[in-house]
């Protein structure tokens, strides 16, 4: 940013030279070009603000670089043509001083946004992708061998999209232009003039604009997909990460329905961020552009009933019809923003009771739970339907008001414009022309009448993403400010807590245990009363329990395995179903087969490239059954057990034990039972015991 923050100065300096000592101005005796002293002046201001850009986001930085490029090339430009230096081929080319100083000042727009704490909100959403040093994932291998980056893709998807609506703005002007010359040429009857215009300018310019629409349209789409793309991942990665998914259920309203913020949020957030991002410069340049022709009508305005004459009157009236509509607007609509928020995060919960309830189907048929199932589902929507309708209650004002907003805003311009035509003081074709300036000026300055509802529910997109990404932050950092629970690697082989307090999330401790020790290759059963912390502890082993301190040595090369009570069943075929969490491609179809044959799911033996929704195909005890399979496929060196044969009959649980023993002979089994038939199947017995303050200490029985 400091060499093109001191482009931006030179550039200034050369217009301030170039503007002094020519010009029909004076100052103190001394002719000055207004023009160059003002694209000079502006250009010092953007200099300042380009040098101490990199302390703003880095996609606010993209606008800030892309206009102080864009200013350097046009105010040389203008002063060499102010000075003669312009080559004369290129005379119908020469930049106004009104476009430098337009440029210099958007520059400046993106410099003060940055300061908007909202701005800053959406901004810390949107910079990681423009930060991110990863291999583009798009399919452009010619960039990828040339070492691009995702940040300099999306960089440069984001400036080229910003030129093309500079370009589409100024072909706009120029068919102003034309609307103005066609008009004229009807008034005047002058058929030649009339199908000039029509076949030369405008089918030129229509085709150029076409065009342009198409491009925008396919580099917008990439640009949307890709960042999606990158977003949705570090998302997941984050989600999925150092038991990130177990830890956000532990956090509380921060962290609902992640699914509905990973696959909806972020693509209403991107989609949302481009447009008021891109389209609102747009219409800032659609402001500034066709307030220059509503400016610089030839008639004299006045105010009606006073021979006071006010210049550029119709923008005037624009600025102050469209400031009384934008408050009136944020007055009515500033609840939706609230609202939309809520309802969003009622929909997920309905969303999500319906896709449980399919999940659970057997379970409530047997249960006969249907009406109960009912009353839920009721109350969940019961909820959506009224805050809905407090919505529907804030959008009817809303929309009452911008509906008269709407209907005046295309008559105003002819109200003030038609006595200077019935004057004679205008032609048709420049009232038609400031008709089209003011609805484009005013429609710029309307930006956010017409948006707010959706503005309001971008907010409240907005906010769940970032309570989203701090949940997440959360729960990966949960547990890890000392005092905490160090699981350690060690260099013996066996399994060892020292000073070990596990808490509930409350801050109730749970389990103390000041020196256990597991040993290797042996079968150790884990009991107690139910809520005596055994599921806890051995979640404390895997990792994942974030509340408490002390310290666990694992062996460094062990490889360990954790079986729960309900295993998880993904999607897919039977094989992928066994492999999990490896992939189904790491075990040969005999390898799947003979494990599934080992855990008595013989008669699915011949079945694992079915595609079937195996977690309700299979029954409670088959998918226990299908976790050992897993197991024996991994071979761990410490496989722990929670309940996770319960669902199974004494004899076939005795079965599958003697059969882990004799399959998996270096594997050291650690079980949570409560069958006193477990105790023959293990080696040794640690009792949960409750100590004199309630707390359950783990002792050899």
């Amino acid at each position: 940013m400091k060499v093109l923050g001191g482009a931006v100065a030179l550039a200034a300096v050369i217009c301030l030279a170039a503007g002094v000592g020519s010009g029909a101005s004076q100052i103190s005796g001394i002719a000055v070009d207004p023009g160059l002293i003002g694209v000079g002046a502006v250009g010092l201001a953007l200099a300042y603000v380009t040098l101490r850009g990199a302390t703003i986001s880095t996609f606010l930085q993209i606008f800030l670089r892309l206009f102080a490029f864009e200013y350097v090339l046009l105010a040389l430009a203008f002063a060499s043509s102010s000075r003669g230096f312009w080559p004369a081929f290129l005379a119908d080319a020469t930049p106004p001083s009104t476009l430098c100083i337009t440029i210099a000042v958007f520059g400046l727009i993106i410099y003060g946004l940055s300061y908007i704490p909202v701005i800053g909100q959406i901004t810390r959403l949107a910079d990681p992708y423009f930060e991110a040093a990863d291999p583009i994932a798009a399919p452009m291998p010619w960039l990828r061998h040339r070492g691009w980056r995702e940040r300099h893709l999306g960089t440069a998807l984001i400036m080229l999209l910003v030129v093309i609506n500079q370009l589409q703005v100024g072909i706009s002007v120029r068919l102003s232009f034309f609307n103005r010359d066609w008009f004229n040429a009807i008034q005047n009857k002058d058929q030649a003039a009339f199908w000039s215009l029509l076949l030369t300018v405008f089918t030129f310019w229509a085709v150029i604009a076409i065009i342009s629409n198409l491009i925008e349209y396919f580099f917008q789409q990439s640009l949307l997909i890709y960042w999606r793309q990158w977003l949705a991942k570090q998302y997941s990665t984050s989600w999925l990460g150092k038991g990130g998914i177990y830890r956000m259920g532990l956090i509380g309203d921060g962290a609902d329905n992640p699914d509905q913020r990973i696959a909806e949020d972020i693509r209403s957030y991107l989609t949302d961020t481009y447009s008021y991002s891109i389209t609102l410069i747009q219409q800032i340049s659609t402001l500034v552009s066709f307030s220059l022709i509503l400016w610089s009508m030839p008639a004299e305005f006045v105010l009606p009933g006073t021979n006071i004459v006010v210049p550029g009157l119709p923008f005037w009236v624009a600025l102050a019809y469209s400031a009384f509509g934008t408050w009136i607007t944020h007055r009515i609509g500033r609840p939706l923003v609230r609202l939309e928020f809520a309802q969003e995060r009622y929909e997920a919960n309905f969303r999500f009771s319906l896709a449980r309830l399919r999940e659970y189907a057997e379970q409530v048929a047997l249960l006969r739970g249907e009406r109960s199932e009912l009353s839920i589902l009721s109350g969940r929507f019961t909820d959506l339907v009224a805050n809905y309708f407090r919505i529907v209650s804030r959008a009817m004002k809303l929309n009452t008001f911008t509906s008269f907003y709407g209907q005046i805003s295309p008559i105003l311009p002819y109200v003030i414009i038609a006595p200077y035509y019935f004057a004679d003081k205008v032609t048709l074709g420049q009232m038609s022309q400031v008709a089209g300036a003011f609805g484009r000026v005013a429609d710029a300055l309307s930006y956010f009448v017409d948006r707010y509802r959706l503005i309001a529910r971008y907010k409240a997109n907005v906010d769940r993403l970032t309570t989203f990404s701090e949940a997440l932050h959360k729960a990966r950092t949960l547990g890890t400010t000392p005092p905490h629970i160090d699981v350690v690697p060690a260099s013996g082989k066996d399994l060892a807590i020292e000073g070990l307090s596990l808490k509930l999330p409350d801050g109730r401790e749970i389990v103390r245990a000041k020196a256990l020790s597991l040993k290797a290759g042996s079968a150790v059963l884990v009991t107690g009363p139910s809520g005596s912390g055994k599921s806890t502890l051995f979640r404390a082993i895997a990792g994942i329990w974030p509340y408490g301190q002390g310290r666990i040595d694992i062996p460094s090369t062990a490889k360990v395995m954790l079986l729960p009570q309900r295993p998880y069943v993904p999607s897919g075929s039977l094989k992928t179903a066994a492999t999990y969490p490896a992939t189904a491609e790491t075990y040969s179809d005999e390898a799947v087969r003979e494990a599934l044959k080992l855990a008595q799911l013989g008669p699915f033996a011949d079945r694992i490239d079915d595609d079937e929704n195996w977690g309700q195909r299979l029954s409670g005890g088959e998918q226990q059954r299908l976790a050992i399979a897993r197991a024996l496929l991994d071979k761990p060196d410490w496989l722990f057990l929670d309940e996770a044969t319960s669902a199974l009959d004494e004899k076939l649980e005795a079965e599958i034990y003697a059969m882990l023993r004799q399959q998996l002979p270096n594997t050291s089994i650690v079980s949570i039972g409560h069958r006193s038939t477990l105790i023959g199947m293990h080696d040794s017995r640690i009792e949960m015991q409750p100590a004199s303050d309630g707390v359950f200490v783990p002792s050899p029985a």
